[in-house]
């Protein structure tokens, strides 16, 4: 396999941090793939979540290789498309800037300006495929690349082969107010079906993550032998729209709507 021509996202930590897990030294070994048979069904989406900003990694401006970059006040809003390359073995078990453990066969990636961590969805524009990743490194430092991906985001991607593809970044925001016009009392409205369980525990444990995430009035409703997770219900179709789109960034399935 030929080197990537990119400079390598976790040997920011030295320069950023004066200090690298093993003593990294560039040009010590080729970066590469897992020894392990790796397939997209083997790697799940990251789980969004509210996160405090990461202890290191976030300092500003920063300097690499001469050149100064400045951390972003907030991922809210960010969405870019451009070059997204891949990291993977040679990097394998070494601290990212942000202090967290490389493991290159979780779904993860490195931005030079987006603050750490910051979930994000990557779609390859070349074939459509997506992944949700945590951003927990800094890189790639080179202009003509958008992103470096962890090398099982870049399974996920089917761009192992190439090295490179095109992609859309989206930044997964939590910055966003939840919904607040709730159908008033006998007025109808749409509730959003989360999830059925045949099992009350996992019914209840969903519905605790909904309220975890503010998706709420949560409800459990037992209904033909399962026991079904309602979100709602809600008024206006903006409020249905948002409520969708914070279930599916949580790495669930799409919810459907029902009328009462």
């Amino acid at each position: 396999m030929r080197p990537f021509p990119w400079f390598p996202a976790t040997l920011a930590i030295a320069l950023l941090l004066g200090a690298c897990a093993g003593g990294q030294k560039t040009g010590e070994q080729r970066d590469g793939p897992s020894q392990r048979k790796l397939t997209a069904a083997d790697v799940p989406d990251a789980r969004p979540r509210p996160e405090p900003p990461a202890r290191y990694g976030n300092h500003s401006p920063y300097e690499v290789l001469g050149k100064r970059y400045t951390v972003m006040a907030s991922s809210a809003g960010y969405r870019q498309r451009g070059i997204a390359s891949w990291y993977g073995s040679k990097f394998h078990g070494r601290r990212t800037s942000s202090g967290e453990v490389f493991d290159m066969h979780l779904a993860t990636a490195a931005h030079r300006s987006l603050p750490l961590p910051t979930y994000a969805e990557v779609t390859n524009l070349e074939n459509g495929r997506q992944v949700i990743v945590k951003i927990n490194d800094r890189g790639p430092f080179h202009d003509d690349r958008l992103i470096d991906l962890s090398y099982g985001a870049a399974v996920r991607l089917d761009m192992v082969g190439s090295g490179t593809a095109r992609v859309d970044v989206r930044a997964i925001s939590f910055d966003e107010p939840a919904p607040i016009r709730l159908a008033a009392a006998g007025n109808g409205g749409t509730f959003l079906q989360v999830g059925a369980y045949r099992d009350e525990g996992s019914a209840e444990a969903l519905a605790g993550l909904m309220m975890q995430e503010h998706l709420q009035p949560v409800s459990v409703r037992r209904d033909g032998g399962f026991y079904k997770v309602w979100i709602g219900p809600y008024e206006s179709q903006r409020d249905i729209d948002y409520a969708t789109r914070r279930v599916v960034e949580l790495g669930l399935e799409r919810p459907h709507s029902v009328k009462r």
